[in-house]
């Protein structure tokens, strides 16, 4: 790369551009990885939409957050099968773009979907969501035989 860098600007070019260097970096580590990305995705608008995952787990329970602005209740599919976690959705965003010149686009909208594997631990049958402030958490109960628990030990 740096090479590259050199030959380009001795042959006078400096078509050097940092988010590009960025992307294609990105693209290398996806692919030493073996990640799946979109075939065609070069720009920041040709991504594919997945939305930011949190998991958190505490000794009864694991916790996913979802962060899904824009995104109803109703607009949202969620399925526990085989210790995988399945999170489906579309989010609409009102088109403007009939009535206004768009100067700006970044708001993402259209399908989306999440997909975790679960420890085995997981209750399935107890499985609880809940959609407020545009964050979708998801409550994952551990089944009893795995809690952590407490025994206490006589020292004499």
């Amino acid at each position: 790369m740096a090479r590259e860098l050199m030959t380009r600007r001795m042959n006078g070019r400096n078509d050097w551009h940092p988010g590009r260097e960025i992307a294609r970096l990105q693209d290398e580590i996806n692919r030493l990885f073996d990640l799946d990305t979109a075939e065609s995705a070069p720009g920041i608008f040709d991504r594919n939409v997945a939305p930011a995952v949190d998991v958190r787990e505490t000794n009864d329970e694991y916790i996913v957050d979802v962060d899904l602005p824009g995104v109803s209740r109703d607009q949202v599919d969620i399925s526990v099968a085989d210790n995988v976690l399945t999170i489906k959705g579309e989010k609409t965003v009102k088109d403007a773009t009939d009535k206004h010149h768009v100067y700006r686009c970044e708001i993402w909208s259209g399908s989306f979907q999440r997909t975790l594997s679960l420890p085995k631990a997981i209750n399935a049958d107890e499985v609880k969501a809940r959609m407020a402030d545009g964050v979708l958490s998801i409550t994952l109960p551990k089944r009893e035989e795995v809690k952590a628990r407490s025994i206490s030990v006589n020292v004499q």
